[in-house]
């Protein structure tokens, strides 16, 4: 494994991250240990969750798997943002957004979920536009402030908001944010233009989540129908859909003769394509079974040239 600066601050992260989104929900509490375990003897040192994945019930699966590890060997970090809980008998007008009464009552439940005393990383999971910046920025702060957390970050803002959160935080001398964690794949590149500019202008480190776009990136998917793939799924396959487009079913097939050529799976051609980018420190994988795992970990010894970024820029154009 290799490890990179999560931005400007000292922390170091894997390069291959692990994440529990829509794999890790069912609470089978073996599986998860065995692919935690996996992880972590690979070298994975980042480990990823947030409070509404399985409405609840994913981060005490986590922190369930990472018991055995020492605390202080890996990153854990977790986000905030959506509601979801699901037994109440009616809603409640704060159970969602970035408000100060939010993030200081999902943090404490995050924390007794997870097992732990402290995340290293507490992410904004989307932007608030209902509550104040200063509010927000300065609850954040507050939270590194007691070692509820270390560091903070944003997930999925746009550049001028991420502009917006250092500006406020180092003028009125709280800590700011050190990360961004984007969708980012060969299919999702959205964010290069607006976002990656910006946190490498400001030193955040970018974590980025689907970095195989659920899956359709390993090839998988080549001769599926959305309804025959996991696009078919009414509740796993809500995101993936939209990729099921022509143009991109097209991109894939082309692809998967480069890494065929090249003696890799195309989880590998995938991974190292997100990875060439310096503004990137992490990303995020999830899967089911071990060996999809050691095959994403794998990914980061494969040498990135220029004759393969011209070959693949050329079917990504």
């Amino acid at each position: 494994m290799k490890y990179r600066h999560l931005g400007n601050s000292g922390l170091l992260v894997s390069e291959i991250g692990f994440g529990s989104w829509l794999t890790l929900d069912s609470g089978d509490l073996d599986r998860a240990a065995g692919l935690h375990r996996t992880a972590y003897e690979a070298g994975i040192n980042f480990f990823d969750t947030a409070n509404a994945y399985g409405r609840g019930g994913t981060e005490p699966v986590v922190g369930h798997a990472l018991r055995p590890f020492p605390r202080e060997t890996y990153v854990l970090a977790t986000k905030v943002f959506w509601p979801y809980e699901p037994d109440w008998p009616f809603p409640t007008a704060n159970d969602r957004g970035l408000s100060r009464k939010h993030l200081h009552q999902e943090m404490d439940k995050s924390l007794r979920r997870l097992g732990v005393d402290y995340v290293d990383l507490y992410q904004c999971h989307r932007y608030d536009e209902n509550t104040p910046l200063e509010e927000t920025y300065r609850a954040m702060s507050d939270l590194v402030e007691r070692g509820k957390t270390l560091y903070w970050g944003v997930s999925e803002w746009t550049g001028p908001q991420i502009e917006a959160a250092i500006s406020i935080c180092e003028e009125a001398g709280w800590h700011r944010p050190i990360s961004n964690q984007p969708i980012y794949n060969m299919l999702d590149r959205h964010w290069e233009e607006g976002v990656f500019p910006t946190t490498d202008r400001h030193g955040l480190g970018n974590v980025c989540f689907s970095p195989l776009a659920e899956g359709m990136l390993t090839g998988k998917y080549l001769d599926a129908s959305p309804e025959q793939a996991r696009a078919g799924d009414e509740k796993q396959g809500v995101f993936l859909r939209r990729r099921f487009t022509e143009e991109n079913i097209e991109r894939v097939r082309r692809l998967a003769p480069v890494a065929a050529d090249l003696g890799v799976p195309m989880s590998t051609l995938a991974l190292r394509w997100c990875l060439r980018r310096t503004e990137v420190s992490s990303c995020i994988v999830g899967a089911t079974r071990e060996s999809q795992l050691l095959e994403n970990v794998a990914a980061v010894e494969f040498p990135w040239d220029d004759a393969i970024e011209e070959t693949v820029t050329a079917i990504l154009a």
